[in-house]
């Protein structure tokens, strides 16, 4: 899609439709403040555990509260306290997350034979940038596209770049955009990169990431996107 930007005239924007809209609770409706839910949820065991509280299955008040504070720090709503699918929907990628440690292509998804290449995992929400084999930057964190908006898997190409890109059109920056796919970018957010239910498309970054990205990468290298974000 073309729009024009405050800085480069006519330039792609990225459908990221999430960051300017506001947060949208699963169900329907807005965020909103919710009382604590003292009910025992269907992951209270695994949710116990990830957060380091006593794993006994039963919902209490302590428990009810660390699991608010986690859903508020990512934007997870309702922000009740209820050890639900989604919040231990966005643990296990934060699990799967750490799992990778540094060696994220060990099992050889991400090509290895193209030189410079910045790597997409959506399934574990995962991007880093390698020399064939290897590795040079990450892996880090990302926010996807959600159910609807998916980032588009295959090999891509970066091929515009816009450092303090703006849209016009959802009136968002998009710093350190780096283009591949259509309305598909990097770029930074200060989204959690845990924020459910992800972005219009484009791959967010935290800002320190979206920087060393713009360091590493340029038009003409290569990005390859692949697996399935949870909840797509």
């Amino acid at each position: 899609m073309w729009v024009r930007t405050k800085r480069h005239g006519a330039a792609l924007v990225c459908a990221a439709v999430a960051l300017a809209a506001p947060l949208v609770a699963v169900g329907g409706g807005t965020a909103q403040a919710a009382s604590c839910n003292l009910t025992t949820g269907p992951y209270q065991r695994q949710v116990e555990q990830f957060l380091g509280r006593p794993v006994d299955g039963r919902q209490s008040a302590a428990d009810c509260s660390a699991v608010r504070s986690f859903q508020a720090a990512h934007g997870i709503t309702p922000t009740a306290g209820y050890a639900g699918p989604l919040t231990w929907q966005t643990m296990s990628t934060m699990l799967a997350q750490r799992a990778a440690g540094s060696t994220p292509n060990r099992d050889g998804s991400c090509p290895v034979n193209l030189g410079r290449i910045a790597c997409v995992d959506l399934t574990r929400q995962l991007s880093w940038v390698q020399d064939g084999a290897a590795l040079r930057y990450g892996p880090v964190p990302v926010r996807t596209g959600k159910d609807g908006t998916e980032t588009r898997t295959g090999l891509k190409k970066i091929y515009y770049r816009s450092i303090d890109h703006w849209s016009t059109l959802y009136d968002v920056a998009m710093p350190y955009a780096q283009f591949f796919d259509g309305g598909i970018a990097f770029h930074s957010t200060t989204k959690s990169m845990w924020n459910p239910p992800g972005s219009g498309g484009c791959v967010n970054m935290r800002a320190a990431d979206a920087k060393a990205y713009w360091n590493l990468l340029g038009n003409g290298d290569d990005v390859y996107v692949y697996g399935r974000k949870p909840g797509t």
